[in-house]
C-alpha cells in the first residue's frame, strides 16, 4: 500500500530525515548521499495520511497547526532536505495530480481583475507595517537586492539595487516617471533625489499609500513626488521613464499582455521602462498551493518566454534583460534571520500559528532561489532602439556619478520611513 514511509523512503536520497509518528513509532529515510538533516515529529494520527494526499499545502498546514513538530533542527533544515530532494517527491502520484490540476485552471487563479488585485494586495501588504519593520531594511524595501560583490549587509545592497535601477533608466533632469507598485515608497524618493525629476507612485496598498505620502513631506519633496491609491491600469498620463519593481508578479499570467501595452501607452516619444521582476529559467508553470493561498493569492512569477510573448505585439523595444540568479537567496537568507531575531514581537503582532506561516514562507522562498529554478530578470525597454546605449559600460560609470549623489540625502530618505512609520 502506498503510504508517506512509502514516499520518503523513495524520494530522500540526499541528507537523512527522522520521522517519528503519533504512537511514538520512529522511522529513519535518507542516508546515501550528504546533505541536510532534520528530525520531525507528528503529533495527529491523520497528519500522514493528509499530507499524502496533498504533500505540499497539507504538509505546510500540519507544521502550522502544530500537527508536524521539528525535534531536530529547524523548519528551515527541513526544507532544505525537501529542496534536495525534490525531484523525486514531484514525481509522487499526488503532487503529479495537484500540479495538473493547478496548469489547468491557472488561468482562473491569475485572473487579476481590478477587485481582485485590490483584494489580493489587501491580504498581503495590509496586514501591518510593524511585522515587516521586524525584517526589512530601515528604507522598506520589499524586493530582491543587490549582491554584486557577494556578501553585504542588507541596508546596503538594496542602496546598491535602487542605484543599479536608477542608472539603468537613464534619468535626465525635468523628466517624469512613473513607479508602479511603489510600496512604501523609497523607490520613488531616491529617484526624485539623484535627479531633478517628477515621480508618481501608484499602489492599492492604503497603508503603503499614507507612510509614502508621509514620507515625501518629511522630505519636502512633495511637489514632484506625488502618491496615488490607483491601480496601474487606471493611469492615463504620459511619463519619460516608468519603473516597476516586484510588481508583475502580481499582474498574472492572463494580463501580461494588457500590462506591457498600458506600460508602452504611459511612456512618451523616448520614453524608457525598467520592469523588475521574480521569474523562472523554467517553462510557464504555477504558483505552489501553500504559497498561493496563504502569502500571495493571485501571485506568480512568469518565465521568460510567456513575459517575452507578451512584449513582443507592443512593438517595444528589448534592450536590455539581466537575469540576477541568486540575489533573492541571499536578500531572503537575511530577511529570515533578521524574522527569527524578533520572532517574540512577531507573535505579539500576530500570532504563534501566523509566525510559523511566516518563517515556512521566508524559508521556502529562500530554498527556491538558492536551490530551486526561480531568479529575477530585469527588462530594459523602450520606443526606440537608441534610447539607452548599445552597451552595458554605461552603467558602471552612472553608479559612480548617482552615488555622489546620495551624499547627504540617502540617511535622510532612508530615516524618512522610519520617522513615518513610527507616526503611522
Amino acid at each position: 500500500m502506498f503510504s508517506l514511509y512509502g514516499l520518503l523512503d523513495k524520494a530522500i536520497k540526499k541528507g537523512r530525515l527522522t520521522v517519528v509518528d503519533a504512537r511514538g513509532v520512529s522511522r529513519e529515510f535518507g542516508g546515501q548521499e550528504p546533505g541536510p538533516e532534520a528530525a520531525i515529529r507528528f503529533t495527529s494520527s491523520s497528519a500522514a495520511l493528509k499530507i499524502l494526499l496533498n504533500p505540499e499545502l497539507n504538509a505546510a498546514e500540519a507544521y502550522m497547526d502544530g500537527h508536524l513538530v521539528v525535534d531536530r533542527g529547524s523548519i528551515h533544515d527541513l526544507i532544505q532536505v525537501f529542496y534536495a530532494n525534490k525531484r523525486h517527491f514531484d514525481l509522487s502520484p499526488s503532487q503529479i495530480f495537484w500540479r495538473g490540476l493547478s496548469r489547468k485552471v491557472r488561468r482562473f487563479q491569475q485572473n487579476n481583475v481590478l477587485s481582485r488585485s485590490r483584494a489580493n494586495v489587501k491580504a498581503h501588504y495590509d496586514i501591518g507595517e510593524d511585522l515587516y519593520r521586524l525584517f526589512l531594511d530601515r528604507d522598506m524595501q520589499y524586493s530582491c537586492a543587490y549582491f554584486p560583490d557577494g556578501p553585504a549587509t542588507i541596508e546596503d545592497a538594496q542602496t546598491l539595487k535602487k542605484r543599479h535601477i536608477a542608472a539603468k533608466l537613464c534619468l535626465k533632469d525635468g523628466q517624469r516617471v512613473l513607479d508602479i507598485g511603489c510600496g512604501w515608497g523609497g523607490m520613488a524618493l531616491y529617484l526624485a533625489h539623484v535627479a531633478d525629476v517628477e515621480v508618481v507612485g501608484v499602489t492599492l496598498s492604503e497603508r503603503q499609500l499614507a507612510v509614502a505620502r508621509r514620507r515625501a513631506e518629511i522630505l519636502g519633496v512633495s511637489d514632484r513626488v506625488k502618491f496615488e491609491l490607483i491601480d496601474y491600469r487606471e493611469v492615463t498620463a504620459k511619463f519619460d521613464r516608468v519603473v516597476s519593481v516586484g510588481m508583475l508578479e502580481h499582474v498574472g499570467a492572463p494580463h501580461l499582455g494588457a500590462y506591457f501595452l498600458n506600460v508602452r501607452d504611459r511612456l512618451g516619444p523616448e520614453g524608457l521602462a525598467l520592469i523588475h521582476s521574480i521569474s523562472t529559467k523554467s517553462p510557464p508553470g504555477i504558483t505552489g498551493p501553500f504559497l498561493r493561498k496563504y502569502i500571495f493569492p493571485g501571485g506568480y512569477s512568469p518565465a521568460l518566454s510567456e513575459t517575452a510573448a507578451a512584449l513582443e505585439p507592443t512593438g517595444l523595444w528589448l534592450l536590455d534583460c539581466e537575469i540576477w540568479r541568486c540575489h533573492y537567496g541571499y536578500t531572503l537568507a537575511q530577511w529570515r534571520e533578521r524574522f527569527l531575531a524578533n520572532r517574540d514581537k512577531a507573535v505579539e503582532i500576530m500570532d504563534e500559528r501566523f509566525c510559523r506561516m511566516w518563517e515556512l514562507y521566508l524559508s521556502i522562498a529562500e530554498c527556491v532561489f538558492l536551490q530551486g529554478s526561480s531568479n529575477v530578470f530585469q527588462l530594459q525597454i523602450a520606443r526606440e532602439r537608441d534610447t539607452a546605449p548599445i552597451s552595458r559600460n554605461y552603467i558602471e560609470a552612472e553608479e559612480a556619478r548617482i552615488a555622489e549623489r546620495e551624499t547627504g540625502f540617502l540617511e535622510r530618505v532612508v530615516a524618512s520611513a522610519q520617522q513615518a512609520l513610527d507616526e503611522a
